[in-house]
């Protein structure tokens, strides 16, 4: 068995001298270890390939098994967290988010952050002023969609009464004229963010009572970005507007979190003023310094610096910050995106290299955080699959998903404790929902995530019979395979039960045998497959052969899975992602919270 787990494990295809009948020896429990032995190494694993014992037919079978002893990651509850861009004050939907509809499908995602931050954070102003709109020109689309709230709403509130939330149910010309509106605005926002020049933004204390609303009504946590471009003569932070928003949340008791700026390495891009890392680090001790004079703030969580893509003068700007801030900050955040989203194609979304680019940066960013303040929790915020607001029927289609199931399972196996999606609602197309309020393909996935996959992260040990072992061609290149503690939310399932989750971006099918403790279980099988003549293209998705869509505004649809005979081998269609929860392992990793 010695002699086995050498070949295994060094990856070379036993000898002809080995004895008559050896590979028939090899226990599962020893093929098991040829790969995948930790998560954390997940930028590395490789599935290697074993020679193929006689009677078995041509074709690649996986063995896999879990290791249900312990985890090795535990992740936040909130792992999987959600983003507003501050251009919904521009094109009008904060006016909207009190939508029952949109409450119903953010309470989906719940428990979660709620960031509200992006590009126009450093442009936004707070203004304590109530109703401004109340003073303008007569009554036109825009004045009525300013005052919807007295209009409209007020006789609705009382539709929802959990939790003092304030729901409304929006008549349909209402939405059609913001839908106009919103349109027209989505070219002046392109142009901003091609020419990268941004208007100011103004944040009145209705606003903020609005977004503010929506976050506590759908069970999410609130985090706000600070506007970090105020400067003073001498480039200090000018925390005076700051100062006004902190004092007007404290005075309604408002539980939020903060954060200052958003991609402060960039800020030379946009005002021609740079500001490093060990100024912004100075800004954030006094941002929490101005925190501990307010009661209700002293306490409240601060999280950044929130840098773009570690490259070497972003690895600078980190290292600045974290000597004088690092230990001010409650978790090190940095931002990603995959793809220029001017010129992605479908097929961008299913290569392999560019699923693996998160890993080099995961280790860059440890690597800074771990030399200053070792075990600081560090989270990736604004991740999106495009960039320039994403590509109509690409970044908002079900081929995305292979991208952000991708993520979610990358990050949460290195370590990373919190992934911030971009955005719930937005102009553009890299939303989880669009503007007729409708679930696109990744809120789906990202419902199916929250309602199966908990926080404790497991090792996997998986391998590969294949008829003609090739040099350099792995299978988990192209099957990525995850797996977790099934979320203690779900009563569905018993603690100690497993949740696996596989992306197969083969065109064609693979079969995995469950091994060891996962061996003769009885499975649950969700399988999210593309709906209608679109493919991979489709904003609409079937789970197991049944298209997914909301039951009404306040319902979302039930998740039924197809039960799998217990031994029964998965089979995973081609280019698809799938969860498959094996039940009753009474795994010791998952009894216990």
């Amino acid at each position: 068995s010695e002699l086995i787990r050498g070949f295994l494990l060094s990856g070379m295809p036993c000898p002809s001298s080995c004895p008559p009948g050896l590979l028939a020896l090899m226990a599962p429990g020893l093929a098991l270890m040829a790969a995948f032995s930790l998560p954390s190494q997940a930028g590395d694993r490789r599935a290697l390939p074993v020679e193929k014992p006689s009677g078995v037919k041509g074709r690649t079978l996986i063995l896999l098994d879990v290791n249900t002893k312990s985890p090795v990651r535990i992740i936040s509850e909130n792992f999987l967290s959600l983003q507003l861009d501050p251009s919904i004050i521009h094109d009008g939907w904060l006016d909207f988010l009190s939508s029952r509809r949109l409450v119903t499908l953010a309470r989906g995602l719940a428990p979660a952050f709620l960031r509200f931050a992006g590009k126009r954070t450093d442009f936004l102003q707070f203004h304590n002023v109530k109703n401004p709109a109340k003073s303008r020109g007569g009554p036109g689309p825009d004045y009525y969609l300013k005052n919807y709230e007295d209009d409209i709403v007020r006789s609705d509130i009382a539709l929802d009464k959990q939790k003092g939330c304030k729901i409304a149910q929006h008549p349909d010309i209402m939405l059609e004229l913001q839908r106009e509106k919103a349109a027209q605005m989505h070219l002046v926002l392109l142009k901003e963010q091609f020419s990268n020049t941004y208007s100011n933004l103004t944040l009145t204390a209705r606003s903020l009572d609005k977004l503010y609303n929506f976050a506590d009504c759908s069970g999410l946590h609130l985090i706000f970005a600070l506007n970090a471009l105020r400067r003073n003569p001498n480039n200090s932070w000018n925390s005076s507007n700051a100062l006004s928003l902190l004092k007007y949340s404290a005075s309604k008791k408002y539980n939020i979190s903060w954060e200052l700026g958003n991609e402060p390495n960039n800020y030379r891009t946009l005002i021609g003023r740079s500001v490093n890392g060990s100024q912004l680090g100075k800004d954030y001790t006094q941002l929490r310094s101005l925190m501990q004079l307010i009661r209700t703030y002293s306490r409240a969580h601060l999280y950044g610096p929130n840098i773009g893509r570690p490259r070497k003068n972003v690895i600078a700007f980190l290292e600045g910050f974290m000597k004088v801030a690092g230990g001010t900050v409650d978790a090190v955040t940095w931002q990603h995106y995959y793809i220029d989203g001017r010129v992605a194609k479908v097929t961008d979304f299913l290569k392999t290299r560019l699923l693996d680019t998160l890993s080099d940066q995961i280790r860059k960013i440890q690597k800074v955080v771990n030399t200053y303040t070792p075990g600081k929790k560090i989270w990736l915020e604004g991740v999106g699959t495009t960039s320039a607001g994403g590509m109509n029927n690409l970044s908002d289609s079900y081929a995305a998903g292979f991208l952000w199931l991708n993520t979610l399972g990358l990050l949460a196996s290195q370590g990373i404790d919190v992934v911030v999606r971009h955005s719930f609602l937005d102009h553009g197309h890299n939303h989880l929902v669009d503007q007729n309020f409708n679930p696109l393909p990744d809120y789906w996935l990202s419902l199916l995530y929250k309602r199966l996959i908990g926080p404790k992260v497991l090792a996997i040990h998986v391998a590969g019979l294949q008829r003609k072992p090739r040099p350099g061609r792995v299978i988990r290149d192209k099957l990525r395979i995850y797996a977790h503690c099934t979320s203690y939310h779900n009563h569905n399932y018993v603690r100690g039960s497993i949740t696996l989750y596989i992306i197969n971006l083969h065109r064609s099918r693979k079969k995995i045998k469950l091994a060891g403790t996962l061996r003769d279980k009885i499975v649950h099988q969700y399988l999210l497959q593309p709906y209608g003549k679109d493919g991979l293209h489709s904003k609409l998705v079937q789970l197991n052969g049944q298209p997914l869509a909301m039951v009404d505004d306040g319902t979302l649809p039930e998740l039924k899975p197809r039960p799998l005979r217990a031994g029964r081998t998965l089979v995973i269609p081609p280019l698809t992602m799938s969860f498959y929860v094996v039940k009753n392992v009474n795994a010791l990793a998952c009894r216990y919270r």
